[in-house]
């Protein structure tokens, strides 16, 4: 598969909803619109980018439906994770990625309290998660990360770190993170989203892209647009996300690897 220089030809991290899916109880965020998968597809079809994966949002929980009749319908080109409970058992998880499910979210950002990933439930789930070919994408913050990035290795669950390792403005605990998580990746099982960069400032997303690709190269990021937005829908559209991620990653040749990351890890093809 060839890839375009121009353009990213993955999209590793964008939500997918519509108005009347059920909010979870402590939504951070209520969205009063649709961004469907067919407006996905449309904004990925303009940009010239051909695969996505969704990426399951914490404003919904646990529900699935929607990401998996949206796999259902385009299986060629797009794949997913979800969130479930850490009950959740082995044939479920291999139904799920029967399905296009590629990975389980875990979101452990805004948590006070992290949680003993040596011990049931935990230390069993991600037995089950890598036993069934997925990984986990994680999202916590930068100070989290020395704690849980070591467990999840030590576990053996290949892992996907979304938004930059949510960088912390403070530099002293936003290197500490950064460097626990070239750690991680250090071992081959872990991968590194430069996603989301709108949400924190510039200088902080562009230097934390600069030290993953420095310490950790293409081979182990991802890109994702983070569409639609959510909170930022007024500031940001797909173009100027991708604007984004070409002055993070200015090389286009640099860009076509990371593509081939993205196809080889979710897709299982080289490009």
């Amino acid at each position: 598969m060839v890839t375009d220089d121009r353009s990213p030809r993955v999209d590793a991290h964008a939500h997918v909803f519509t108005r009347d899916m059920p909010f979870a109880a402590d939504a951070h965020s209520r969205p009063d619109y649709d961004y469907s998968v067919e407006s996905w597809l449309a904004d990925m079809d303009a940009h010239g980018i051909t695969h996505g994966v969704i990426a399951a949002a914490s404003l919904f929980d646990d529900a699935n439906a929607y990401t998996l009749s949206a796999l259902a319908a385009h299986r060629d080109r797009l794949r997913g994770t979800v969130i479930v409970p850490p009950e959740t058992d082995a044939g479920m998880l291999f139904r799920l990625a029967a399905q296009g499910v590629v990975g389980v979210r875990l979101m452990w950002r805004r948590v006070d309290e992290l949680p003993d990933l040596s011990i049931d439930p935990w230390r069993g789930f991600l037995h089950r998660i890598a036993d069934a070919g997925l990984h986990v994408e994680l999202l916590s913050r930068s100070a989290s990360l020395p704690t849980l990035l070591p467990a999840l290795v030590a576990a053996g669950v290949p892992v996907v770190v979304d938004h930059l390792g949510v960088p912390s403005r403070d530099a002293a605990e936003r290197r500490v993170g950064t460097d626990a998580l070239v750690r991680a990746v250090e071992t081959g099982r872990c991968w590194v989203k430069l996603s989301a960069g709108f949400r924190m400032p510039f200088d902080t997303a562009a230097e934390v892209a600069r030290d993953s690709l420095e310490r950790a190269g293409p081979a182990r990021l991802l890109w994702g647009s983070d569409a639609p937005f959510v909170n930022h829908e007024s500031e940001l559209g797909y173009g100027d996300a991708i604007d984004l991620y070409r002055r993070l990653v200015p090389d286009p040749a640099v860009r076509a690897a990371i593509d081939r990351t993205a196809f080889d890890l979710f897709f299982n093809q080289g490009c």
